[in-house]
């Protein structure tokens, strides 16, 4: 389990993340939401030990991350940055290979794993090309393939960290990345993702953390902090706010 409390993270002498205490839990997906600038990236740049804090700590099952080998900490945690970039003509499955690189399960295992995550991410028909001959949205949904491989297939003890994974998706897969991501927690994983869609949150998330300026305005259910007040005062957006009539999770209208 990752948790942080207290977190603070300054640039110089301006503080970028102010105060968060949060606990990601098994089974759960917590959604991070905020305007730009809010510090989202910054906080999944802390959580995984990229960004140092200022102040406060940053915990992988109790134990501080630099108590952890790197690859004890590959093997728990996984994390999908904003932008992932590679120049070379690596073959898809090389790609998503590279998540399998902190284990030794083996040549048969690992192109098991490496194609059961590219079908999760639905990007099987990649297979075989070349990573510099796709599209932006297809080299995102290859990333996410590596490290859904990474923790394949996920389990309790295992935390996956993504910083806008839906960026550069169409609508259909947006949902199959978030569907993919659901289905890792529901198989016991804990996830952050960073999101701007209010819906997909909505949707797919059990937690919601909203961030102004570095603050954390909000940390409960996606009820509870996707309300009209709340969002009219961080995004400055007039929404209404009703039931999905399917689902029953919170749906968001610009007014």
């Amino acid at each position: 389990m990752l948790s942080a409390r207290d977190l603070h993270v300054r640039r110089g002498r301006k503080a970028v993340l102010s105060g968060v205490t949060l606990r990601l839990e098994p089974g759960q997906v917590l959604g991070v939401l905020g305007p730009n600038g809010a510090g989202k990236s910054t906080l999944l740049g802390a959580l995984c030990g990229e960004l140092p804090a200022s102040d406060g700590n940053v915990s992988l099952e109790g134990q501080a991350l630099s108590h952890w080998s790197g690859t004890q900490r590959a093997q728990r945690l996984a994390v999908l940055p904003q932008v992932s970039t590679l120049d070379f003509a690596f073959a898809v499955e090389e790609v998503v290979g590279m998540g399998r690189l902190p284990y030794q399960t083996g040549r048969v295992r690992d192109d098991e794993i490496v194609a059961a995550a590219l079908a999760a991410a639905d990007a099987g028909h990649l297979s075989g090309r070349s990573y510099l001959a796709l599209s932006g949205g297809e080299r995102q949904r290859v990333h996410l393939a590596r490290v859904l491989a990474q923790l394949w297939p996920g389990k309790a003890g295992q935390t996956l960290l993504l910083d806008e994974p839906t960026s550069m998706l169409d609508p259909l897969h947006q949902h199959t990345t978030l569907q993919a991501v659901r289905e890792f927690a529901d198989r016991g994983a804990a996830v952050l993702v960073i999101l701007h869609d209010l819906n997909l949150a909505a949707r797919y998330c059990d937690r919601v953390l909203l961030l102004e300026e570095g603050r954390p305005v909000a940390l409960d259910t996606p009820q509870q902090v996707l309300r009209p007040d709340t969002l009219k005062a961080v995004f400055g957006l007039e929404v209404l706010v009703q039931p999905h009539p399917e689902r029953g999770h919170p749906l968001i209208i610009a007014r």
